[in-house]
């Protein structure tokens, strides 16, 4: 039986691009082989597309892309091809592709741009569509969504270029409803790039300006003193939530940059939590999953107050999928491990994609 081709897509220009790598190479190395025949696209921090046929060991390492047998490559979005074109020499090759597995983080990673220009393409890919990556990375829709569905998030506030011109103003509506301390952060990036905890006026102004070097848009949410719980989801037509894991170092400042360190370092599952609470926050992770139009995978982060609130923080539909990474560990306490979780992925990639196109 032919093995089915798989490409896998890594690297881009958004701030994890390391991250991107990491994880897809622990991708790489857990598909099984026997099944499936990789194919590794990557895309250089300058946004050069390049057909990679090397090692993985070069991938974790980051010189890739220095491979001399690398090649030009792009998606070709007309569905008769249903792959890529490598061009080499001045000859393109079209090389079929069964499925994809988008191993990438961040803007035109995870806010839908790669998986729409797959769905132009008709092929199908591990994780959500175009549209659930782009509502789920743009802070303000994911708030306003889950209001309409009655999920509890964190008191929030919008601020937009309109407001630029009267920031100090707009800025004083938004610290009269808060009050402080504020968590600014711009609207769509990835982990918490770019996010500033402001205690004063002054600093939110700074902050603001700095969320807006980052995006156009900036949403600026009340900070609650909380615990930090996280649930996988895995899934279409029926998904299913993980156990619940708590991440028992909150205040150690995560950077997406530094591939030494994992989102899932510092987690234990399953969480210090009751069972009604347990049940309760699996319950709404899928709520919020469904309320989003997400599929195949997602990490949603919840925040459990003092108070005893609980509050859905973000949707993450592109996590890390590191051996540590929160994703896969937490998929690994219900017995999928990496070479099975990403065999279905696949599986279940392949299968949606028959009942869509």
């Amino acid at each position: 039986m032919a093995k089915i081709k798989t490409a896998v897509i890594f690297g881009g220009t958004a701030q994890e691009h390391e991250l991107s790598l990491a994880s897809a190479a622990e991708v790489i190395r857990n598909i099984p082989t026997d099944k499936y025949e990789v194919i590794c696209i990557g895309i250089t921090k300058k946004g050069r597309w390049l057909y990679y046929p090397g090692g993985v060991e070069e991938i974790t390492d980051g010189n890739w892309y220095l491979d001399p047998d690398c090649a030009s490559a792009i998606i070709s979005p007309d569905p008769i091809h249903h792959g890529i074109v490598t061009i080499e020499n001045g000859e393109a090759t079209v090389r079929r592709i069964d499925v994809a597995f988008p191993v990438m983080m961040g803007k035109k990673g995870a806010d839908g741009t790669i998986q729409a220009l797959l769905d132009m393409a008709g092929i199908p890919y591990v994780g959500c569509g175009h549209l659930s990556a782009a509502s789920c990375m743009d802070k303000s829709h994911i708030h306003m969504l889950l209001d309409d569905y009655g999920i509890k998030t964190a008191e929030w506030a919008i601020i937009t270029q309109r407001d630029i011109n009267n920031i100090d103003k707009r800025c004083d509506e938004i610290a009269e409803t808060l009050g402080f301390p504020v968590v600014v952060k711009p609207a769509k990036s990835g982990c918490s790039i770019g996010t500033t905890i402001a205690e004063d006026m002054k600093k939110l102004i700074a902050a603001v300006k700095i969320a807006f070097s980052n995006d156009n848009k900036v949403v600026v949410e009340k900070y609650v003193k909380s615990r930090k719980l996280e649930v996988a989801v895995f899934g279409y037509d029926n998904p299913f939530a993980s156990y619940v894991g708590e991440i028992l170092s909150v205040g150690k400042k995560y950077d997406p940059t530094e591939v030494k360190q994992s989102s899932g370092d510092d987690l234990q599952v399953p969480a210090d939590i009751s069972n009604d609470l347990h049940n309760e926050i699996r319950a709404v992770a899928l709520k919020a999953y469904r309320a989003l139009g997400c599929k195949g995978l997602a990490r949603i982060d919840f925040f459990l107050t003092e108070n005893g609130d609980l509050l859905l923080n973000k949707i993450g539909t592109a996590p890390g999928m590191r051996q540590n990474s929160v994703y896969p560990k937490l998929m690994q306490h219900l017995g999928m491990e990496m070479p099975y979780l990403i065999d279905k992925l696949l599986e279940q990639a392949i299968e949606n994609a028959e009942k869509s196109y």
